[in-house]
């Protein structure tokens, strides 16, 4: 007789957020309950309009700050802006979602009993001396400086799961996520693809800061959110933390250069300074995730800022596309 598969009830904070939505849509697909919360400050109800007829989906405008008061089997806690211009608008707010946030969360699995996923980051681990970064590398972070708000929230969010799993034994998962791209990402939020491909579509300068030879690993959405469903069903004895991204190490300089070539934008290349703690060097070690999720990313870069491309064309220009995107 064949294993009926159990369908869980999963929270998802932050749900309706670029990657929040992905991942709600994933739990639905494989026939959970999804209730998704988030107090919409760079969430959308337009990332997750598809989703509001279904029979399974239900969503919540709430503040994690706040304790709440819910059944569920799981939690995925992604709440928090994720990206400079953001979480720089409120710093003290920021702190507090994923402070507080993580603490109510915490307290909630803790009544119910449900398993708990930490979003975490790789900005834990600042500005690296050690490249790639593995999990077992602490970090170098400014504990003082503009971005400590996110930077230093989320290792203290690390330091609370684990004080809980410590003290209380509860079942914990963090992964620290790197770089992440692809459709529903803001269009305004200040990280680096989407602000290059905004540009591009829109025949402005492209801004490109120090001299472009700064690295990044970027990590398609969908390898993202199967990687993130993957931690979150391994056995109780391992909480991670576990690196998720993609090792394929790019310098903004050649992002750029792809993201022209595949818009044929006329755009040209301008140089600003540095911002304050922009690392230099960022790219995950990701044997662990190899080792225990059996996963590696499978979409490449190119293939990727296609669908991203395309996406937010629709988004900018609805009614027709100024720029047409490269055919392969």
């Amino acid at each position: 007789m064949a294993m009926v598969k159990k369908m869980k009830k999963i929270l998802v904070t932050g749900g309706a957020g670029f990657l929040g939505s992905h991942l709600c849509e994933r739990l639905l697909d494989q026939g959970h309950d999804v209730l998704c919360v988030d107090n919409f400050f760079t969430g959308t109800k337009e990332n997750v309009a598809h989703l509001l007829d279904h029979k399974r989906f239900e969503l919540m405008r709430f503040d994690i700050t706040f304790p709440l008061y819910i059944e569920v089997d799981e939690i995925f806690n992604l709440a928090c802006p994720a990206s400079p211009i953001h979480y720089q608008f409120d710093p003290v707010q920021t702190t507090k979602t994923s402070v507080h946030g993580a603490i109510n969360m915490l307290g909630l699995a803790k009544r119910v009993r449900a398993k708990i996923l930490q979003a975490s980051t790789s900005e834990v681990y600042g500005d690296p001396d050690v490249h790639p970064q593995p999990e077992s590398y602490w970090g170098r972070v400014n504990p003082i400086g503009v971005r400590s708000c996110y930077d230093e929230g989320k290792r203290c969010a690390e330091t609370l799961f684990f004080d809980y799993w410590r003290q209380h034994r509860l079942r914990i998962k963090v992964v620290r996520i790197f770089n992440t791209y692809g459709p529903r990402m803001h269009p305004n939020d200040g990280r680096v693809v989407s602000n290059i491909i905004v540009q591009a579509l829109n025949g402005e300068d492209i801004t490109v800061y120090g001299d472009g030879q700064q690295t990044r690993s970027f990590c398609y959405v969908d390898d993202l959110i199967e990687a993130m469903i993957r931690t979150m069903n391994t056995p109780d004895d391992f909480t991670g933390p576990i690196n998720i991204g993609n090792p394929n190490e790019f310098t903004i300089l050649q992002l750029a250069e792809q993201v022209l070539q595949l818009t044929g934008s006329k755009s040209k290349v301008v140089f600003k300074p540095l911002p304050s703690d922009d690392p230099k060097q960022r790219q995950p070690n990701i044997t662990l995730a190899k080792e225990v999720l059996n996963w590696r990313p499978s979409i490449e870069l190119t293939e990727g800022l296609r669908k991203t491309i395309g996406y937010f064309q629709k988004k900018l220009f609805p009614h027709g596309d100024r720029i047409a995107v490269a055919s392969r």
